[in-house]
């Protein structure tokens, strides 16, 4: 299936720009012109029509499975009203089974329906339950370049609630991520960054994600601007330079210049988390501190602790009074 659903795309990116958008599944009010009656009898049609699409993923004839993942990809990226799930007939976990389909379009389906029902936070811990974690490391490891990269937006979805962060780095997610953002399209990459963001946050996946290779990755991201991803890719550093292994990995892999140009040339909350960053690579090794310096580091930070966020003030301030009192 070659045809793209443009709103998947936008759900995508309204994930990535902020976890609170999560919860919502509608941006636009709901119309609503027929009276209750009607209204009921239209939802009672749509879980009669889900119940029949569920049967349908149990069929033993791929193109009957193919439709019918077809259709609940769009139900579930048009249902406002989430009935897919709330018919409470099984099809969360049938399209859980289907991400280890051999049929490609069947699993791009699949993956991209689960996507699109996983911007409902109820639904988040639905799909967790009914173990879609291992199955989508299988797709992203085996499917189409659109199914890697739904695959990589649902794990981010599914990883804003805290347990499953932690379930999803131990489950083997990681590599597979970093290995779209090494060669995925502009938007796997984006997906990829993104969920490792996320997974970044907790620190018993901070090493795993070090091991993986992301920083030689997310330091490439960072010195070409042009794709958008600047600002989790320095998240993302920040947060893995909190380990020693992330420090020495950025210092490694040329990470020292692109943080000091985020700081300079950055969003407010890319210089933020670039200060961030170089105060814990400067305070952990005298010999990054001096390469900091050596890029000129001096001035950005000296605007940036007049004119950046509270905490990009606040970093700014404590890099420049550690370069006074130990340079």
């Amino acid at each position: 299936m070659s045809l793209k659903d443009s709103e998947d795309r936008s759900t995508n990116s309204e994930q990535k720009s902020t976890v609170s958008v999560l919860g919502q599944t509608s941006t636009s009010p709901r119309i609503v012109s027929s009276p209750l009656v009607e209204t009921r009898v239209d939802l009672s049609a749509t879980e009669a029509r889900v119940r029949k699409l569920v049967e349908d993923l149990q069929s033993d004839s791929v193109d009957t499975q193919r439709d019918a993942t077809a259709e609940l990809r769009l139900l579930a990226r048009d249902n406002m009203d989430n009935w897919i799930a709330r018919a409470n007939c099984g099809a969360i976990s049938l399209l859980v089974d289907l991400l280890r389909s051999t049929d490609l379009e069947i699993q791009e389906n699949a993956v991209t329906a689960l996507l699109n029902l996983s911007i409902n936070d109820n639904n988040k811990t639905a799909i967790a339950s009914a173990d879609a974690i291992e199955p989508l490391i299988h797709v992203l490891e085996t499917g189409s370049p659109e199914a890697k990269e739904n695959s990589a937006a649902t794990l981010f979805s599914l990883s804003v609630i805290g347990d499953n962060k932690i379930e999803i780095g131990r489950s083997g997610a990681i590599r597979p991520l970093v290995d779209l953002l090494g060669s995925g399209t502009p938007q796997g990459k984006k997906d990829a960054v993104t969920a490792l963001f996320n997974l970044s946050i907790c620190h018993g996946n901070k090493a795993r994600i070090v091991q993986a290779g992301a920083v030689k990755h997310l330091v490439e991201v960072i010195l070409e601007p042009a794709g958008g991803l600047v600002d989790k890719a320095v998240a993302a550093l920040a947060n893995l330079a909190t380990i020693p292994e992330g420090r020495t990995a950025i210092g490694q892999e040329g990470g020292i210049p692109g943080l000091v140009e985020a700081v300079e040339l950055g969003s407010a909350r890319g210089k933020e988390h670039a200060a961030a960053a170089l105060l814990q690579l400067c305070t952990n090794s005298g010999r990054f501190c001096n390469m900091v310096l050596q890029e000129g580091a001096v001035p950005p930070l000296v605007a940036l602790s007049q004119s950046g966020t509270p905490r990009a003030k606040e970093k700014a301030k404590a890099l420049l009074s550690y370069f006074r009192n130990n340079h």
